[in-house]
């Protein structure tokens, strides 16, 4: 009885098709996650990198901490000084200078 029973069960699929329709939906979920997380996240990183690299004297700038000042002088590729009231001078790491406001025209204070 069990020999006709094991006859008439319908085939099971192909390993392979299986296994490509079980993944399917994980490999469409992270496309959809790329396209609408992760490369826009990606694009807004770069574009702050050099924002970053272009601070120069004279840039209004705001900290992450919400300070906003002019930039005076760019110590070096990680440090700018920042004044943020007349005669206060801070050193800020320029990771965290999260806007430039109003950028000086290139060469104005060279």
């Amino acid at each position: 009885m069990s020999l006709t029973l094991a006859a008439a069960a319908p085939a099971a699929p192909g390993g392979a098709t299986a296994f490509i329709m079980q993944i399917f939906p994980f490999l469409l979920i992270f496309i959809i996650f790329y396209f609408l997380m992760i490369r826009p996240q990606q694009k807004r990183v770069k574009d702050h990198q050099a924002m970053i690299a272009a601070v120069k004297k004279g840039d209004e700038v705001i900290t992450a901490g919400g300070i906003r000042g002019r930039v005076t002088r760019v110590v070096d590729e990680r440090e700018a000084e920042v004044e943020i009231a007349p005669g206060v001078k801070v050193r800020v790491v320029k990771s965290t200078l999260s806007q430039v406001l109003n950028a000086t025209p290139k060469g104005a204070n060279d």
